[in-house]
């Protein structure tokens, strides 16, 4: 049984194939993603986490496998501009219309540009947040990129 969010509403009126899966949402686990993935029974390469952040000033979306972490040099670049930071939770979750934790690319509040890291052209589909602590859409990685409008970057940071 799965919960109706609007991004699964979003995805719906856009006539893209998803499936939702539910998990038990703990806040007190350091890596929520790492768990979300194991949580749903996937490689931690084929979920990724929604960070929002501003470039320049203004906000931008990188989605990102849970196990990796974001290089602020590479979203400024992808987007264009000079220097980029993680948005304040506070922010976020005004522009997205989301809570932290259940921010999702897909139906938020407010349109912003969107990047999509790499690694995921190299997996057969993808798993985001579906809106909702707890929450994972599981989709096809051109039905993702289509319908967060969004566009493949370089994103990770370097590990080490």
């Amino acid at each position: 049984m799965s919960r109706a969010t609007p991004a699964s509403a979003f995805l719906k009126r856009s006539s893209i194939s998803f499936e939702m899966l539910q998990y038990d949402y703990d806040p007190s686990v350091t890596r929520l993603g790492v768990h979300a993935a194991a949580a749903v029974n996937e490689p931690a390469e084929r979920v990724f986490k929604t960070l929002m952040a501003e470039v320049d000033g203004k906000p931008v979306c990188a989605v990102i496998p849970v196990a990796q972490e974001l290089s602020l040099k590479k979203l400024a670049t992808a987007s264009g501009g000079k220097s980029a930071k993680l948005m304040k939770p506070a922010d976020a979750e005004r522009i997205t219309g989301y809570k932290v934790g259940g921010i999702s690319p897909f139906g938020g509040r407010r349109s912003v540009p969107t990047f999509l890291a790499q690694e995921a052209s190299e997996q057969p589909y993808i798993l985001v947040n579906g809106g909702g602590r707890g929450l994972q859409v599981r989709l096809a990685v051109a039905d993702a990129l289509a319908a967060m409008e969004g566009r493949f970057a370089d994103l990770v940071a370097p590990r080490g």
